[in-house]
């Protein structure tokens, strides 16, 4: 419900704008400085209140942690790191909020280049007004397209070209948005997994060894896991495990 509401909410706020401006408009209208100039928003012609400026910006802020989830790297990393604490078996150490911020902080590392071509050919010439937002929104969509593809694997796009019932095109640059986007999720699943599944085999081996080692002397009433999570740690550490996790993930995505 919360998440709903920080997107009905800006919309509420915008219909008593631009219900009541009119009548507010009147009213300020002698008070006005003839001198004065209203700040607009050039959209195409057509010229946009402050209020509308307002209404963009905090929708855009409502949705920017569904565009860094879903058209990022950050779902790889998150899961991941997820999956190396529960092959640890260390509980809650390190807790949700530190793999959170560490998978964040990576996503701004990896996706750097990425939205530094976004400033520099659509955000930049936008507010220096030589190009249309229509252009600067083509522009930006262009190179965040490029990266999602660039991690896209074939087998997903043909899924949802055949769900949407997309005609074949000429290139995968010119894939539609609609069908990049589920693509691009459905294939960071996927590779997370797999990573994940290579992070989970050196551990499981471990615990293996301890509890037929446990069954061999009798001791069956002996947790397995109380004995082998200080070798899995011995083993983690000694093998500089938070170095190669990152530089796998780094790596993975074509950096480091």
């Amino acid at each position: 419900m919360l998440r709903w509401g920080k997107i009905f909410l800006p919309m509420l706020m915008l219909g008593l704008c631009l219900m009541y401006a009119p009548e507010a408009a009147a009213q300020q209208e002698v008070q006005m400085d003839p001198g004065q100039v209203q700040m607009n928003l050039n959209l195409e012609g057509k010229n946009f209140t402050r209020a509308v400026q307002v209404f963009l910006l905090i929708t855009a802020l409502s949705l920017a942690p569904s565009f860094i989830m879903m058209m990022t790297s950050f779902t790889r990393i998150m899961i991941v790191l997820s999956f190396l604490r529960q092959a640890l078996r260390t509980q809650q150490i390190p807790s949700t909020q530190i793999i959170a911020g560490l998978s964040l902080f990576l996503t701004f590392f990896i996706m750097k280049p990425t939205w530094q071509a976004v400033y520099e050919d659509a955000v930049q010439p936008y507010s220096n007004d030589e190009i249309t937002q229509t252009a600067a929104f083509k522009k930006a969509g262009s190179h965040l397209k490029d990266f999602m593809l660039r991690q896209t694997r074939d087998e997903s796009l043909l899924l949802f070209m055949d769900a949407a019932g997309q005609e074949p095109v000429e290139s995968r640059a010119k894939m539609p948005m609609r069908i990049v986007v589920p693509a691009f999720i459905v294939s960071e699943l996927q590779t997370a997994f797999q990573m994940g599944f290579l992070l989970y085999l050196p551990f499981l081996i471990i615990d293996a060894v301890v509890a037929t080692f446990l069954m061999s002397m009798g001791m069956i009433m002996l947790p397995p896991m109380m004995i082998s999570l200080p070798f899995k740690i011995l083993l983690f550490v000694m093998v500089d495990g938070w170095n190669l996790v990152i530089r796998a993930l780094l790596t993975s995505f074509g950096g480091g």
